[in-house]
């Protein structure tokens, strides 16, 4: 029965029908939605939070969550050396994955000899230099101490 009767209105008249029926809808005012009182935003949240306004369980709740919460104004710069054992960086990245295999200092001892086209008296001295050329690194994962 309604479908027929929307059949029988013109387009125009269902269209106005429709705002009709939706306008209402629109029409609450500010006051209404937006209230006004006394109550402070404080007020508002607590209301919000717990239920009602200046429930003492729910200010014990908030009592506890406070004095739990680490203050925001830390000494950093313990924070940062504390921190810095467990941070990574390039550095320690690289020391860690390819450890240096080690290269021991041999000493040692020329004696005195004569050194040149034109033979020069040179005197003995003691010399440190690496046993290899080059520093060598262990591959990731490779054993680096003795068994």
């Amino acid at each position: 029965m309604p479908l027929t009767l929307l059949t029988k209105l013109g387009p125009k008249t269902c269209i106005s029908l429709v705002i009709a029926l939706l306008l209402p809808g629109c029409s609450t005012s500010k006051d209404e939605m937006l209230p006004h009182g006394d109550s402070t935003m404080l007020d508002v949240w607590d209301q919000g939070t717990t239920g009602s306004i200046g429930s003492a369980g729910g200010r014990q709740l908030l009592d506890a969550r406070l004095a739990l919460r680490r203050p925001l104004e830390s000494n950093q710069g313990s924070t940062l050396e504390a921190n810095s054992a467990f941070t990574r960086t390039s550095q320690n990245e690289i020391y860690s994955q390819f450890k240096r295999l080690p290269n021991p200092d041999l000493v040692m001892y020329v004696f005195p000899h004569l050194a040149g086209s034109d033979p020069a008296p040179v005197p003995g001295y003691t010399t440190v230099f690496p046993l290899y050329q080059r520093v060598q690194y262990a591959m990731p994962g490779e054993r680096t101490e003795d068994y």
